[in-house]
């Protein structure tokens, strides 16, 4: 039987005090989020492993997830973070690479000024690491990135890539048809993989599954269901759904899709694709 598999989450403290973003203002989630405070959500909601993905710029920050994946059966796979624009930051990935449940890397691109960032020269010691250890690289893009993204992948074809939160469509503004060809595009021209996560926090505050629909059908129709993977944004979806509420949206939101499709996306391609088997 597929294990059902949540390939997006988080945990942090905010008194390690490497969380930027993190600040008193978002009074929901500035507070600590450890695995006792999702452990019994992920079981009434029949999860049985989760992927847990850096909320901070900092090798702390992979070394504090590791810990508690080590400490938690459950946390099947962990994406960290190093300094792609410090090549001696080639020693952290060596050695983080040799923990068992090190599965990747995740820059914060969302928050970086320059688009095209990633194209810069002097990062590509960190994609042809990854590459090397056969590591994932976990696209943090939002839609002004996707351009920057697909030339990326041409460059870098060996590259596994999964585009977190469906590249964060503008929902809430209703645009569609630019992010719609960027992502069709990309989805023909790589083999990169796509989330299906995030998008509550993209729309509205009365978000709907009508709202969102138009949206994961296109990304049904792009990447198929054989490139997606459901993953809760958890605690960041907690601005705008509880845990439950986002399973029960993505499950009607994907009802046209097969039993064993949905398979796919709600667990079978999170393993292929994270390696989660060998752990």
């Amino acid at each position: 039987m597929t294990l059902r598999i949540d390939a997006h989450q988080h945990f942090w403290n905010p008194a390690r005090g490497d969380y930027g973003w993190l600040t008193p203002e978002l009074q929901t989630l500035y507070r600590p989020f450890a695995p006792d405070d999702l452990e019994l959500l992920i079981e009434e909601a029949g999860v049985g492993g989760t992927v847990l993905v850096q909320a901070a710029p900092t090798v702390e920050e992979t070394e504090y997830m590791l810990g508690l994946a080590d400490a938690t059966d459950w946390v099947l796979g962990v994406v960290g973070w190093v300094d792609f624009e410090d090549p001696s930051h080639i020693a952290h990935v060596d050695r983080l690479a040799r923990h068992k449940k090190l599965k990747g890397f995740r820059p914060m691109i969302q928050d970086i000024p320059d688009p095209e960032w990633m194209l810069r020269p002097e990062l590509d010691w960190a994609f042809r690491c990854l590459i090397a250890h056969d590591l994932a690289f976990d696209a943090l893009v939002r839609p002004e990135h996707l351009d920057a993204l697909s030339r990326l992948m041409l460059r870098y074809p060996d590259l596994r890539v999964v585009i977190d939160h469906g590249a964060k469509p503008r929902i809430r503004a209703g645009e569609i048809d630019e992010w719609s060809a960027a992502m069709t595009r990309i989805s023909v021209e790589s083999r990169a993989l796509c989330k299906l996560s995030g998008l509550v926090t993209e729309a509205s505050a009365d978000w709907s599954v009508e709202a969102l629909q138009p949206y994961v059908d296109l990304l049904l129709s792009a990447f198929g269901p054989g490139r997606l993977m459901f993953g809760s944004d958890w605690p960041v979806c907690t601005l705008a759904s509880g845990y439950q509420r986002w399973i029960d949206a993505a499950e009607e939101l994907t009802a046209a899709c097969s039993a064993g499709e949905r398979l796919a996306i709600f667990g079978g391609n999170a393993s292929a694709f994270y390696r989660l088997g060998a752990v």
